[in-house]
């Protein structure tokens, strides 16, 4: 099979695609003919190797593994003996965890783990789209801003793929959003649902006289130091970058002060925690409470060029490394 390989941190120019031998299911693993991936922030600074602290996830001196992306939606092409859950044929939609190597035609996951039955009425390009979004976005927003009806919530980084998908889940919670993203993308977060866009352009939103309930910084371009005066007391501030000062302020605050700060390793939850969200996705997408947002769609053998897309900033939705079709 052809994947997109890497054996040193660097520009985008070190990914290369190459054959490689393609896994084999065991007892109890599903072969997955990948159909759509999506490449994320996360992927480029693992690429990257920076900021150092990145490496501990995937290695100190070189790559563990060589392929990157974690979400994907393609078809079952194998299952093991013992899989009794998935069929040759079923569409899918998944993530591999810390083992990454969605970046590739095909990928083997284990058949307990976060694998689900694609959405119905979306493709794999749009499923895709959807997944790494949602699965970030969802724990956030839930779990840590415990998010509820009424509340009024700041996006940072509105336009982007967990931006897009933070905005549509604040909404289906019945909260008030305000989006922040550039003016040639305000037009975009608006599409999405959000109450009211911040151009940051012409406005730095931790400066206006107003409050909200939740900050989630969605592209951890700002921090806790500088959002604080626009929290509520109570309010809580959310970015998906860590940082040795995220980890402080996040310790400190939990004991004292009425405002508090937090990052969230979501890609290190439990599988039964991501199957779960997997799960929740697919009823929203096909009850057509979220929809995707496509940027660009770059072939595997374009797979740096979908990298340095992600890393100019100017990104509207997610980015996807597409195959073959097999949903046509």
């Amino acid at each position: 099979m052809r994947a997109a390989i890497y054996d040193t941190y660097g520009l985008p120019e070190v990914l290369r695609v190459e054959d490689v031998e393609t896994p084999q299911p065991g007892d109890k693993d599903v072969l997955v003919r990948v159909g759509a991936a999506p490449v994320s922030a996360a992927d480029a600074t693992f690429r990257a190797g920076t900021p150092r602290y990145s490496r501990l996830f995937t290695g100190l001196t070189k790559p563990k593994a060589k392929t990157l992306g974690v979400d994907f939606a393609g078809e079952v092409v194998a299952v093991g003996k013992d899989v009794s859950r998935f069929a040759v044929g079923d569409r899918v939609l998944g993530a591999t965890g810390a083992t990454f190597g969605a970046h590739a035609e095909y990928v083997r996951v284990p058949a307990d783990g976060p694998l689900v039955m694609a959405p119905a009425n979306l493709s794999y390009d749009e499923a895709a789209s959807l997944s790494g979004g949602v699965l970030t976005a969802l724990p956030f927003l839930r779990d840590h801003a415990h998010l509820r009806q009424g509340q009024e919530i700041l996006i940072n980084g509105a336009s982007g793929q967990v931006g897009l998908a933070a905005v549509q889940l604040a909404k289906h919670f019945g909260a008030r959003v305000v989006g922040v993203c550039s003016t040639a993308k305000r037009d975009l977060v608006t599409s999405y649902g959000a109450d009211e866009v911040v151009d940051y352009v012409t406005e730095d939103f931790t400066r206006a006289s107003r409050s909200y309930d939740v900050v989630f910084d969605a592209a951890g371009k700002s921090s806790f130091a500088r959002c604080e005066r626009v929290l509520k007391s109570g309010g809580v501030y959310l970015t998906t970058v860590p940082s040795p000062a995220i980890f402080r302020q996040s310790l400190w605050t939990r004991w004292f002060g009425d405002k508090r700060a937090g990052v969230a390793f979501t890609g290190l939850r439990k599988d039964g925690d991501k199957t779960a969200d997997l799960r929740f996705l697919v009823e929203i997408a096909e009850a057509g409470h979220i929809r995707p947002a496509i940027d660009e769609r770059y072939p595997l053998a374009r797979a740096a060029e979908a990298h340095r897309r992600i890393e100019s900033g100017l990104s509207r939705g997610t980015v996807l490394i597409t195959m073959e079709r097999h949903d046509s």
